[in-house]
């Protein structure tokens, strides 16, 4: 099974059960505030930030929270400024990790992410290491209970998508980032409710993990995901069934 599939499936359980303790919002916050500042204030003509917001919302963010993060990174009030870093290396078993960060501190967080790469048995390498085994893609996941497979194929196809794989539960579609909104708006059209919709970065190639080796990357990867700073943690490896679902 796609170690890439699997540990965003895993990530998603794991963001629900964060936003319950409010972790999420931080992450959302930051997220919102840097997307306002490159993109401007307006989600009908600020994609990424309507992207985040419209997560956000999915985890019950509320609406005040996102706003004043939206001011926040317009300038329009008061607050700590965040700068987009990336950090490239390797896991357990040659596991290529690509690591996106806001910060308000880099000296900081390099540190940290370098120190948590250390404790799992990973290295961090230089820029551009590993980044071209990673390409940006739409992943819209879509429950199996809700349409019928050649129904769905044929409607995302229509819209723009690239592709559509059954995993466990649920219909993955990759899309173009370009054509990410197009989707959507298909199946909205049809009132189907994604249960995930995010760009993200998906691996070219995968490396085979098994055992010990693959819980320990699932450890390093879930390791960083819980530092405030990291927005996204990718990877490429496949790993058993079995694994996943203990994690």
């Amino acid at each position: 099974m796609s170690g890439h599939s699997k540990w965003h499936s895993i990530k998603h359980k794991k963001m629900a059960t964060d936003a319950k303790r409010g972790k999420m919002f931080t992450k959302f916050i930051r997220e919102i505030m840097m997307a306002a500042k490159t993109g401007g204030g307006n989600p009908d003509t600020n994609p990424r930030l309507r992207m985040v917001i419209d997560k956000a919302k999915s985890f019950n963010m509320p609406n005040d929270n996102i706003q004043r993060a939206i001011k926040k990174g317009m300038g329009e009030e008061g607050g700590v400024q965040f700068e987009q870093v990336t950090y490239e290396g390797y896991g357990p078993g040659g596991v290529a990790i690509y690591v996106e960060v806001l910060t308000d501190n880099k000296n900081r967080s390099a540190s940290e992410i370098r120190s948590i790469f250390s404790k799992h048995n990973g290295n961090l390498g230089g820029a551009g290491s590993v980044a071209w085994i990673f390409e940006r893609k739409g992943v819209i996941s879509v429950s199996r209970e809700k349409v019928k497979e050649d129904e769905l194929l044929d409607m995302i196809l229509e819209a723009g998508a690239e592709d559509m794989t059954n995993e466990d539960d649920v219909y993955e579609i990759t899309v173009l980032p370009e054509n990410f909104e197009n989707v959507k708006k298909a199946l909205a059209d049809k009132s189907i409710e994604p249960a995930d919709a995010n760009v993200t970065l998906v691996p070219k190639n995968t490396v085979k993990v098994e055992g010990k080796t693959a819980e320990q990357v699932l450890k390093l990867l879930e390791t960083l995901e819980d530092h405030d700073d990291v927005q996204g943690a990718y990877a490429n490896f496949d790993i058993p069934d079995d694994v996943a679902g203990a994690a």
